[in-house]
């Protein structure tokens, strides 16, 4: 009997001389599986499983993960404001965790010896594979011939022909990844520290030119409606900030930042809904969170946003900081109402029933209604303790 092994297939080409070359040069019996987290549409994914049929595939599935994507590391995403560097929202990247465990999951599913991808030694899916299928499988051997071999383009192309696979792989000016929480878009002028990407480069082009605006509602840190409509699937719910808000073409910038492999990276991105949602949800915080809910939050979820990007999503302590990102949210419920206007948007203001400053304690800058004026000399003057204390021994050791 043949053995049998499971390759990560995305269709492109790297993964379609990944399926020839397992099948013709190594005599593997070939599963293949493509795990969508949303970035697929129904043609595209019946292209791929034509592609991998084509190319020897003995069985070859769809493993829809997208739901499980949200629940899992999106929901905890927007619940800790997580923008890598301040900047990126982390959109591809997340999406490999759960494509590599769905994908060996599928593996170890059918009894296959081996799991195979086609990622490059240059970038950091080879680690997010790798880690992931030897936590989750320890008896499955990785398969990485893509890497391994050190292969050009033309060396791969080449080969597929002589083995009869014909297709157009040209290589496109830029390399587009699109999912559900964003797009990365790669290009000659993110390999230059000095360069952008040009208006064309971006898949979504500016269509809409007024102002619009656009309200989102939330229920306990989860995106709940989108003018004023109420989707139980948030999916769908983000899915609909996507399609309006990217008729402005908002959510487009450029991350550099730490690879795992220890070299810095630079991608452009689009990312309408994320930059929206995450944004929106943050100023409600800022309204029905207190100072130190706020302040512990940053600092989890920069942890949480760190280690995700960093092909730790299986280290328990994530379970633990989730557990802590959604006791956070319990009252951050309400409406974000939000200005779209070309190339960028206004964070309008917020209605809650949870917001701190309706409060009959008073109004910032105008009155105090729960405290004196003498109250406040009593307090600042204690509040001044420790810093007379010091001023005054400094002042002593000076004579």
């Amino acid at each position: 009997m043949k053995e049998k092994v499971v390759l990560a297939f995305s269709g492109g080409l790297d993964t379609s001389f990944c399926a020839k070359y397992l099948t013709e040069e190594k005599g593997y019996e070939l599963y293949t599986a493509i795990a969508n987290t949303g970035g697929f549409s129904q043609e595209e994914l019946k292209a791929i499983e034509e592609r991998a049929y084509k190319l020897g595939a003995t069985k070859h599935v769809t493993l829809d993960i997208t739901q499980e994507y949200y629940n899992k590391s999106i929901k905890y995403m927007v619940f800790g404001n997580i923008l890598r560097n301040g900047t990126y929202p982390i959109s591809v990247s997340s999406e490999r965790i759960f494509q590599a465990i769905a994908t060996i999951n599928y593996a170890k599913e059918i009894g296959a010896d081996y799991v195979a991808h086609g990622s490059t030694g240059a970038g950091n899916d080879q680690v997010r594979f790798d880690l992931t299928f030897n936590v989750l499988a320890q008896n499955i051997k990785v398969l990485t011939p893509t890497r391994d071999m050190t292969l050009t383009r033309e060396y791969e192309i080449d080969y597929l022909k002589k083995h009869g696979f014909v297709a157009d792989f040209t290589k496109m000016e830029y390399s587009i990844n699109k999912g559900l929480w964003g797009t990365s878009i790669g290009g000659k002028e993110t390999l230059h520290s000095d360069q952008t990407l040009p208006e064309e480069a971006y898949p979504s082009q500016m269509t809409a030119t007024g102002e619009e605006t656009l309200t989102i509602d939330f229920e306990k840190g989860e995106i709940a409606a989108v003018n004023g409509k109420t989707y139980d699937n948030k999916v769908d719910a983000i899915r609909a900030v996507e399609a309006i808000a990217s008729q402005y073409a908002i959510g487009r910038d450029m991350h550099i930042g730490d690879t795992i492999i220890g070299i810095k990276g630079r991608v452009g991105f689009e990312a309408a809904a994320p930059m929206v949602i995450i944004n929106a949800h943050k100023m409600l915080e800022k309204h029905t969170l207190t100072k130190w809910q706020q302040y512990w939050k940053d600092q989890v979820g920069t942890w949480y946003g760190m280690f995700l990007h960093e092909a730790q999503y299986l280290e328990p302590v994530m379970r633990d900081i989730e557990a802590f990102l959604e006791s956070s949210q319990r009252n951050v419920t309400g409406r974000v109402i939000v200005q779209l206007k070309p190339y960028h948007y206004v964070l309008v203001g917020v209605q809650s029933d949870y917001d701190l400053m309706k409060s009959d304690f008073g109004e910032y800058g105008e009155v105090n209604k729960a405290w004196t004026a003498d109250d406040v000399k009593g307090f600042t003057k204690i509040l001044g303790n420790q810093m007379k204390i010091y001023y005054s021994v400094q002042n002593k050791n000076k004579k």
